[in-house]
């Protein structure tokens, strides 16, 4: 695997949906890697192209691509299904 720049490191590395009866998520977290996360963060954060996206990261428009649509349906799961994120290696 080729080595990618990461441009961001956040402070809180995972996000949990409010309970307001049980208090606890009934399943599995999901988990977004770094390249999900700098993906997201270069094209729909600060609105780079994928081919810029990729110059940054100094990986290949196709890896960006694939990413970006990992890590779009993971927070859309996330979402929809009320779980936990969890922000980590993959």
């Amino acid at each position: 695997m080729k080595p990618r720049l990461i441009g961001i490191r956040l402070d809180v590395n995972r996000f949990t949906p409010t309970f307001p009866e049980s208090g606890h998520p009934t399943r599995e977290a999901i988990t977004l890697t770094y390249d999900e996360l700098e993906a997201l963060r270069l094209v729909d954060y600060q609105g780079l192209t994928q081919e810029e996206a990729a110059e940054r990261m100094r990986i290949s428009r196709g890896t960006v691509w694939r990413c970006l649509n990992s890590a779009r349906k993971k927070v859309v799961a996330m979402l929809v299904e009320s779980r936990e994120l969890v922000i980590g290696e993959g």
